[in-house]
């Protein structure tokens, strides 16, 4: 609990104007979330916060390597990860989340808390096919040469409905009843 309060910023001391914060995300802080998305990581996060009477803009950069899982291989390996994300937050009548990006606190708020949000952003910037990086070349020469893989034919079925019309092969009688209809 202590190591999470490391991630707050003091709203009542703040004044009108911009303030930066920086924080450094190791394997302590990944620790803090009850996951198994990232083993650890070593990135530094600054962030830019502009306080003004009625709306907070908190814009975050979050540069540096994260250590994930391959897909493929189940081996361990070091991924390259820059985020840039904004956060708004504005006062209101109680404390909810509006949308993805814009929170509202009540204006006596004293402390707003960021560690969730920093790892959400991560979050959301990791690949969605985590591959080791020798695996990355390997599928990008199957992604240039489509042959390689074989080849693909799409059918919308409209071909199968055409050779129903015609009258070479044998029509089931109950279709062949509902032609009489026409």
């Amino acid at each position: 609990m202590k190591e999470i309060k490391k991630y707050d910023i003091n709203l009542v001391k703040l004044g009108n104007k911009s303030h930066s914060y920086e924080f450094e995300l190791d394997d302590r802080f990944f620790e803090l979330f009850e996951q198994d998305l990232v083993l650890g990581g070593n990135l530094k996060a600054v962030v830019e916060l502009h306080k003004s009477e009625l709306l907070l803009q908190l814009y975050f950069h979050i540069t540096g390597t994260v250590r994930l899982t391959c897909d493929r291989s189940l081996e361990e390996f070091e991924h390259p990860l820059e985020v840039e994300q904004t956060l708004l937050v504005r006062y209101g009548p109680e404390d909810q989340e509006l949308d993805v990006n814009v929170l509202q606190i009540v204006p006596e708020t004293q402390y707003i808390n960021i560690a969730q949000h920093l790892y959400d952003y991560i979050g959301l910037a990791l690949p969605m096919k985590k591959l080791h990086p020798r695996f990355v070349e390997e599928d990008q020469q199957l992604e240039d040469n489509p042959e390689a893989e074989g080849l693909l034919i799409y059918s919308t079925g409209a071909a199968d409905e055409e050779e129903d019309d015609d009258e070479d092969g044998p029509v089931d009688p109950r279709f062949a009843a509902l032609k009489k209809l026409k």
